[in-house]
């Protein structure tokens, strides 16, 4: 099951570009440690690396992330293989105002773009709703696989669930 969901949000993926503008949003790899602003644990910055692959054929055009050590570390492998610069967006003015900068920044990408968010536990499920996943997944602390693929265009937007990397326990 795992590897067709990783299948179908390659195929969207690797097809969309030239269709519609596709966004795909990751919550941050695995945390060293519960500090404020952690880096990632090697499992995380294996998963920014799985992340990497699993979008090699997507033609990322733009990688959007927080100013966190843990977003910009999972973003980082994906931008350096596009050749692209990580864009930060802060929290000023709270998650309400951050979800919808995220959502704004994506959304203003060309037509044919392939944009990658990379969030938090809290913040992924929003972007994704706002962005029109009608049933985003919410993450628990323990939630490092996932994969929101959201293919805008004409209609409603298309939207695959998947799972990327190693698994993830349970909390």
């Amino acid at each position: 099951m795992r590897t067709s969901l990783i299948a179908l949000a390659a195929a969207l993926i690797s097809v969309a570009p030239a269709y519609a503008q596709t966004i795909v949003i990751v919550r941050h790899g695995e945390k060293a440690d519960a500090s404020s602003d952690p880096a990632l644990s090697s499992a995380g910055e294996a998963r920014a690396l799985a992340l990497a692959s699993a979008l090699k054929a997507a033609r990322v055009t733009a990688v959007i992330a927080t100013p966190l050590k843990r977003t910009r570390s999972t973003a980082q492998p994906t931008a350096a293989a596009a050749g692209l610069t990580v864009t930060n967006i802060g929290f000023d003015g709270g998650q309400p105002t951050h979800v919808a900068a995220v959502t704004a920044l994506a959304r203003q990408a060309p037509a044919t773009a392939t944009v990658l968010v990379v969030g938090h536990s809290n913040t992924v499920p929003e972007i994704a709703r706002a962005l029109g996943d009608a049933d985003p997944q919410p993450l628990t602390e323990c939630d490092f696989d996932r994969m929101t693929v959201i293919q805008l265009g004409a209609g409603a937007p298309k939207v695959v669930h998947a799972r990327y990397g190693a698994p993830t326990s349970a909390c």
